[in-house]
Order: structure tokens, then sequence, then C-alpha cells
């Protein structure tokens, strides 16, 4: 069984179509990077996930039921754009309300323990309109972790976030879905920090999906390269474009060459035609890369 199934998801507003028969699939205990730019429907897939607005046309099925079913609505914790908090109440204030919002029993003890989940017991006592931008995401977050929830959906949960903050949330996401049987649906522009914690994927342009994959495709499916320097990079880079398909300049004046080239290939290919390497490495594109090579395919 599947957290997550849509089939065929259409949502119109007005004239305007954000998503066009999307198609969706996250397994149990994933924690699934969706992926997109701005426009392309994250949000609006995760609103109709939620119960927050609903389809034109398709189907979203949760754990094997329909998204409306109200035992499956139980299970959620959602975080979507900011918490709803009352600015001159404490966090623990706020926490408990929507304990007793939601029912909880024991509600000072469930407080305490997503509060401590998210590295946030300290400021408890704190009124949430003197909390930092990253402190408010932390306490959306434990919101949302209120009542042990089997599925979570967080929109962009690390925008505002430190290093240290970033670090913290990788680690409860791990947590609960290695620990606790969750599964986690989370959208985020910083790819290089999902990457570090993504189990599967899934790139949503345009309202439709265009690929879905696990960490371990992903791995598969990002290239491997030699990066080098060389004094002469403009006459260097001519030379290995006439051996090797896809050479590459970045930013930086570093020549990348792909073709699976060996490193000795490329440095011996080059000193026999005069020209000194500098610098050498083997690198591999992650996600963000690929992501951005995604996108400019379909352009």
């Amino acid at each position: 069984m599947n957290a997550i199934e849509i089939r065929g998801l259409t949502k119109n507003f007005k004239e305007k179509q954000a998503l066009c028969g999307l198609e969706m699939t996250v397994p149990m205990g994933a924690i699934y990077g969706f992926i997109g730019e701005n426009g392309s429907g994250k949000s609006t897939t995760e609103k109709l996930i939620c119960g927050l607005i609903h389809p034109s046309s398709g189907s979203i099925r949760l754990f094997g039921k329909p998204h409306t079913d109200s035992d499956v609505r139980a299970k959620m914790g959602v975080l979507i754009e900011a918490p709803g908090c009352f600015p001159n109440y404490t966090v623990w204030n706020n926490m408990l309300l929507q304990a007793a919002n939601l029912g909880i029993k024991n509600p000072e003890e469930e407080v305490r323990k997503v509060l401590k989940l998210v590295r946030m017991e300290g400021a408890a006592g704190t009124k949430y309109k003197n909390c930092s931008l990253g402190m408010k995401q932390r306490i959306g977050i434990a919101m949302a972790l209120l009542g042990d929830p089997k599925l979570l959906v967080l929109d962009e949960p690390i925008n505002g976030l430190d290093v240290d903050g970033m670090r913290i949330i990788r680690e409860v996401l791990v947590d609960i879905t290695q620990n606790r049987g969750c599964t986690v649906l989370v959208s985020s522009h910083v790819l290089g920090e999902l990457e570090k914690v993504a189990t599967h994927y899934g790139i949503i342009r345009g309202g439709k999906m265009i690929r879905e994959m696990t960490a371990a495709e992903l791995e598969a499916d990002c290239r491997t390269y030699v990066a080098l320097q060389a004094r002469e990079t403009s006459r260097a880079k001519a030379l290995l474009s006439c051996k090797y398909s896809r050479v590459e300049e970045d930013e930086s004046g570093c020549l990348r060459v792909y073709d699976q080239a060996t490193p000795e290939e490329v440095v011996t290919y080059l000193y026999d035609n005069g020209i000194l390497v500098s610098q050498l490495q083997t690198a591999k594109i992650g996600l963000e890369e690929y992501y951005i090579d995604l996108m400019k395919e379909g352009r």
C-alpha cells in the first residue's frame, strides 16, 4: 500500500489550469522530495491532498482510502505557508491550543514531546511574535507533529532556517520516518538539503509530473565528470570538444569533461597537445544540477 496515490488529477482556477492530469505515488515510509519551479503546481497539489481545496477531476487516495475519509484525515499533519498562531501568546500556549483543537489526550505531555523533538523546548515561554523566522518554521513543524501523524505534508519547511536549524529538521524527518512509521511529503527549493534526506523524488513542471524516482535511481542517473583548470582555457576547451561530446565551462573557469572520461586520459590528451593542467579532480553532479538539466531539456 502507498501513502499517497494520485491519478489524473486536475485543478482549474477560472481560466487557469494549475494541474493537468497529475500522476503521483508516494510509498509508505518515504521522505518524498517534491520539486518544481514557482507556479509549477506543488502548493496546489499539497492543498488538494490536505483537503484545503477541491480537485476539478481525478482521484487522491491516502493509505488506500479516499483523501476525504475522516479516519485518513486524522492521520495527517500539515504545514503549508505559516502556522496559525496568536502573536501575543507564548509558544507553549499556542501549542496547547492546537493540541486542544485536535482533541489530543494528555496535551501537555504531547506538547513537551514535540517541542523537544524540534529542539524548541527552551523557547516555550517566548511569545510567538518575538520568535525568529527560523523558530516559527520549527514551531509550525512541531504543530504538524502533534498527535503522532502517519503522513506529514510540509511546504518549504526549511525556508529561513540557519545551518543548525536545517540540520535539526533533517534529523527530525529521518527520526519520524525510521522510528515512528511516518511518511513525509516535503517541497523545497533548497535542493542540496533535500538531497541529504529524501528517499524518493517527484519533479513537477506546468502542472504535470515529469519524473518520479528513488534516491538510488537519482544516484545512478547523476553523471560523473572530470573537472580541470588549464592555463589556456579556451584552447583546452576547443581541443577537448573535438574528443568528447560534452565539455562545459563553469562560472569559475573550470572545465568539465563528461562521457566517462578518466583523469589520466584527459591530462595525457592535453599534455600531448601542449597544454598543462593545473588542477584536476573527479566529481559528480548533484540533485540541483540534475534538476536544472532536466528543466532545460523541456524548453
